[in-house]
């Protein structure tokens, strides 16, 4: 019993009750933990790799037997064994399995051999796990290894550049922000957590701290998941305890320091007031009221109301702090094992005051041997969320001062007469920092409350190999979202009275509040077969899984009387909004797998999948997928070929095919239903008012899921015994049923309805990924090399019956056949020198006869030469630019290495991209747009006169064309063209850590059991050609303002006990 009590007494110091309560359960149901028969004998070691390092977490396990145990944190394990005759079996991954008999040893030390081949590594896959040397489809993956040496604050952000075929993006690097993940530039990927559906926000919310592994389904493989799957699959795995291995605390904690990577940087007082002048003088109808003595002073910037002022020093505050702490337990007997976790994430904004965001994750995974045949599991995950900012129009609270650095002027300031008091009344005031805080502009919050619980368990049956399994999973989550902007006063300092008068503030407060709330339930019944016969080994899965959600969506808008009364009173407000959605669906699941060998394998899978969406004639669907796979270097004739020195040690050849779905198409739950659209307007009559309805319209009941058939060849290849091993693939997609409209069919407008889109349309991607890794060894220094390239494309195949007005209208807007995301616009093949290249050139520019254009001005080719420049020059110039649909590269790729010498470990991780276009836009573009400050790239490198008051002064070349204003847009900056269009590539470092871990010897006599220190770095520096913009190389705003991504410096402790 004395184990027993340990484990106890631990658990009710270190977990909170409502765990504690959930392992004491699962103990009253387990069989008496310490029983040992009179026979038995103890057994203890440690367990190393080749060169001494213990190894954590080695099963150890009595042949034949369901009994064993796992080695701890400084490699050693204590096994009791029936006698002296009984074999030890010790296995890891990553190692060779190894055999030891106990022979009346009390003391047995292994060493384990690396297993550079790696075949025998477990790989999970949909509804189970495979062998790697069986797995026949194209499925890449990383393990929690790979995770914990990128210390981010979401996951997806620990995956940039790690897997081939991966692409990542984020949108900006605001506190708790996550990054889409596309597979193959597919869209966005189906989730799966711990075996249940999921999307991408719940997948970015997961502590990276509680991931033991992630496997990607690229391409048939993800056929398993149906009618969701088209876009490949994420399979995410939780940690584990391992039975019989001892119980340990680790505990892993860091704090950093962010900084933005880039911002396009802007112009002082007196170049904004120079340019101001330049552009002035460029007009039309040149005249400026700005004198060379006004300009004397700005420069100067000594005397009152001519001192520049820096919004940016103002704004942005550098390194923000970021903390996070993660405590996990782990451990085991025979009988029960647990993983119980517990993560804290602090994140401030560089924006600086009061941006603040913090995440708390909660996961506990336990299993119970209830019986020798029986295994019962439950698995509790959560988190609690806050994000809590300054209120400002429009709802996003980081818009407003991002956009104060460009449209706040150096010429204007924050505080009347600098007086902290009293917040200035400038251009923009909505964007003034000094008003945009909690006490003055009101607040804005977002409360998630999530819990989720599986229920699991598994029989095996008496009949060899045939296990049944069933699974229950229930998700609740809760959003609370608070805002309150308030009304607030702006003043202008007088200073011949020395008071502050008010000139102007916001008078239109507004109050909203917003609940959210989902709750999920999902239901799966499983059976497995798997058994040897001789060289044949047969496996089966079969699967029946409902799902069944629905969400409950308030939200309540009011003009409140005051800024002190939180309150919403009913008189008070103007909307209310009450949804409630439901969804279900359903899918029943076959895959069988057979080997032969271990040279030749077979997989065939399908599955019958509904979806609520929807009619009911159309609301079913099967999706049916094989793959084989040849390990032809098993063969006696390749061995034969390849001789007894060959560097080619293994050599696996892969196909599959198959057919997947996809219901996220745009349409309503029942919008396949007639009905009727309530309240859509208001008549009075006789004094009465009457709420009016209106028909639906036609109802939608011909469409249905597109379906995607993919193809992949691929091989699995390793050198020089597993030192380097990699893989390469080809694929080919096509889509067929997507949503379209058949125009060709006339509805007279007197009916008042359209058509519904039916399946009409399709598309596909074509592309192919490489990956390759290599594992040395100098001396005793280790080290890994890795590199990952992909390559996919998407074009349009065919549309229902395109109609267009002309040839050139065919030309121009046909999709058919034809690359996707094309960026059309005119070819710039030089700038004017001078007035009288100007006044002989013979292309009309700009439409009047070149009399709006200046030295400088861009010159386009007459592509049809007609010497006209108009939209018959437009040609195709770049790939996806910024602002379309899907901006993702073409091309991704990314390298690593990894460094271990005695103590001291090293890693750096690369990611880049190329293939996709960025094209400058509005502030990025025009000076002094929406009247704010102007671009210092496009300042300091203009055309510009020597006198900007004579008309006749020389001008002096430069890069950039003469500064103008965006007034109605001058037709010689307004054109897309190669002069704003940048084809982006670049290469960033992504992440790189350096560690030390202190010697085992010395943790013994402080009775620790590992403790490593670390500083790592994130998004360091990157390698672009869009650096002299001042803008993120991940660009996906025109105007060049997106939050951009952090710069992260981290220092870190990690300690088991």
């Amino acid at each position: 019993m004395k184990k027993q009590l340990r484990i106890r007494d631990f658990i009710r110091i270190v977990i909170p009750a409502g765990l504690c309560l959930q392992l004491t359960v699962l103990l009253l149901f387990a069989p008496q933990l310490t029983h040992a028969a009179s026979t038995e004998v103890v057994v203890t070691g440690k367990v190393t790799d080749d060169q001494g390092v213990a190894l954590v977490g080695v099963t150890i396990s009595i042949k034949g037997t369901n009994k064993g145990a796992a080695t701890n944190a400084a490699g050693t394990y204590t096994l009791s064994v029936p006698d002296d005759n009984a074999v030890l079996v010790f296995s890891f991954v990553g190692f060779l399995k190894q055999e030891i008999p106990v022979s009346g040893r009390k003391v047995i030390n292994v060493k384990l051999e690396t297993d550079s081949k790696g075949l025998g590594e477990v790989i999970v896959v949909g509804y189970g796990t495979q062998k790697k040397e069986s797995i026949t489809g194209a499925i890449s993956g990383v393990t929690s290894k790979d995770l914990e040496r990128v210390h981010a604050s979401t996951v997806s952000a620990t995956l940039a550049g790690k897997i081939p075929g991966v692409s990542f993006r984020m949108a900006d690097g605001r506190p708790g922000a996550g990054a889409n993940i596309q597979i193959r530039n597919f869209g966005r990927a189906l989730y799966v957590i711990d075996g249940i559906q999921k999307d991408e926000g719940q997948f970015n919310n997961i502590s990276p701290n509680d991931i033991e592994s992630i496997s990607v389904l690229k391409d048939a493989s993800a056929a398993i998941y149906g009618v969701r799957a088209a876009n490949g699959v994420v399979v995410v795995t939780t940690k584990r305890g391992k039975m019989g291995a001892p119980s340990t605390i680790n505990v892993d904690a860091y704090t950093g320091w962010q900084n933005w990577t880039r911002f396009p940087k802007t112009v002082n007082a007196y170049e904004w007031m120079l340019g101001k002048a330049d552009a002035e003088m460029n007009d039309e109808n040149p005249h400026t009221d700005i004198t060379k003595e006004e300009l004397e002073k700005w420069k100067a910037g000594t005397e009152r109301g001519y001192r520049s002022f820096d919004w940016y020093d103002f704004i942005i505050k550098k390194n923000a702090p970021q903390h996070s702490i993660n405590v996990n337990a782990t451990g085991g007997s025979e009988n029960i094992n647990y993983y119980l976790s517990l993560t804290r994430l602090d994140q401030k904004s560089v924006l600086g005051r009061e941006f603040d965001f913090n995440r708390t994750n909660i996961q506990s995974n336990v299993d119970a041997k209830v019986a020798k045949t029986v295994k019962v599991g439950v698995q509790i995950n959560g988190r609690i969320e806050q994000r809590d900012n300054p209120g400002v129009p429009g709802g996003d609270d980081y818009w407003a001062p991002r956009f104060a650095l460009f449209r706040n002027r150096p010429t204007e300031r924050p505080y009347a007469n600098d007086n902290p008091l009293y917040p200035n009344d400038i251009g923009h005031n909505t964007e003034n920092w000094a008003v945009q805080s909690k006490a003055i502009s009101g607040y804005w919050t977002e409360d998630w409350r999530v819990l989720q619980t599986n229920f699991n368990g598994a029989w095996e049956t008496p009949i060899k190999g045939l296990t049944l399994k069933g699974m229950y999973s229930y998700y609740y989550a809760d959003k609370l979202m608070n805002g309150h902007e308030y009304t607030y006063d702006t003043y202008t300092y007088n200073e011949a009275t020395d008071t502050y008068v008010r000139t102007g503030g916001s008078s239109n407060p507004w109050r909203e509040r917003g609940t959210h709330k989902v709750l999920e339930n999902v239901l799966q019944g499983q059976a497995n077969y798997n058994n040897t016969f001789g060289k044949h080994n047969i496996g089966a899965t079969f699967v029946a899984e409902r799902i069944k959600r629905r969400e409950l969506d308030v939200w309540v808008h009011a003009v409140p009387k005051s800024n002190l009364l939180p309150l919403i009173q009913f008189s008070d407000m103007d909307t209310y909004n009450d949804n409630d959605w439901t969804e279900a669906r359903a899918g029943y699941i076959g895959r069988f797998n057979y080997g032969y060998a271990d040279k030749y394998f077979l997989e065939i899978a399908g599955r019958r999948d509904g979806s609520w969406k929807f009619d009911p004639d159309k609301r079913w669907g099967f999706f049916p997928s094989v793959s084989a796979a040849w390990r032809i270097t098993e063969e006696p004739f390749f061995k034969s070929w390849l001789g007894h020195n060959s560097i080619l040690t293994e050599l696996k050849i892969r196909a599959s095919y198959g057919e997947l779905g996809d219901d996220d198409i745009g349409i309503g739950a029942y919008d396949y239903m007639r009905g009727y659209n309530y309240a859509t307007s208001t008549v009075i009559l006789d004094g009465t008012v009457i709420k009016g309805s209106r028909d639906k319209g036609v109802p939608n009941n011909r469409l249905s899921w597109f379906t995607s058939k993919i193809a992949d060849i691929g091989v699995d290849y390793q050198l020089w015994n597993g030192k380097v091993s990699g893989a390469l693939d080809f694929f080919n997609r096509r889509r067929s049923g997507l949503r379209g409209r058949k125009y060709d069919v006339l509805v007279p407008s007197e009916i008042g309805y359209n058509l519904p889109d039916e399946n009409v349309n399709s598309d596909g991607h074509r592309g192919g990924e490489f990956s390759i890794a290599y594992n040395g060894k100098v001396n005793k220094v280790d080290f890994t090399v890795g590199g990952n390239f992909s390559y996919s494309r998407s074009r349009l195949i065919s549309t229902y019956k395109p109609m267009f007005g002309n040839s050139l209208d065919h030309y121009r807007s046909s999709v058919e056949d034809r690359w996707n995301g094309i960026f059309w616009g005119y070819e710039a093949i030089g700038q004017f020198q001078s007035q009288d290249e100007i006044n002989k050139y013979p292309v009309n520019i700009d439409g009047q006869g070149n009399k709006t254009l200046l030295p400088g001005d861009i010159i386009y080719k007459d592509v049809n030469g007609d010497n006209v420049i108009n939209g018959l020059d437009e040609r195709p110039i770049g790939y996806l630019a910024t602002g379309s649909p899907t901006p993702n590269p073409t091309i991704n790729f990314g390298f690593n290495i990894g460094v271990r010498w005695k103590g001291l470990d090293f890693t750096a991780d690369f990611s880049g991209a190329s293939m996709y276009s960025y094209s400058q836009n509005w502030e990025m573009k025009w000076p002094y747009q929406n009247g704010g400050n102007l671009l210092r790239q496009f300042y300091d490198d203009r055309w510009h006169r020597e006198d900007p008051f004579d008309l006749n002064s020389k001008w002096i070349p430069g890069k950039n064309p003469p500064l103008r204003f965006n007034k109605g847009g001058h037709s010689n900056y307004n054109k897309n063209s190669t002069f704003w269009l940048h084809n982006v590539k670049y290469l960033r470092l992504r992440t790189m850590e350096l560690g030390y871990t202190i010697p085992q010897q010395v943790l013994d006599r402080i009775h620790f059991k590992k403790v490593r220190v670390y500083v790592n770095t994130y998004n360091l520096f990157s390698i672009d050609n869009v650096h002299n913009l001042g803008i993120e190389p991940e660009i996906i705003d025109e105007n060049g303002l997106q939050y951009p991504q952090n710069k992260l410096v981290n220092v870190g402790l990690n300690f088991t006990f």
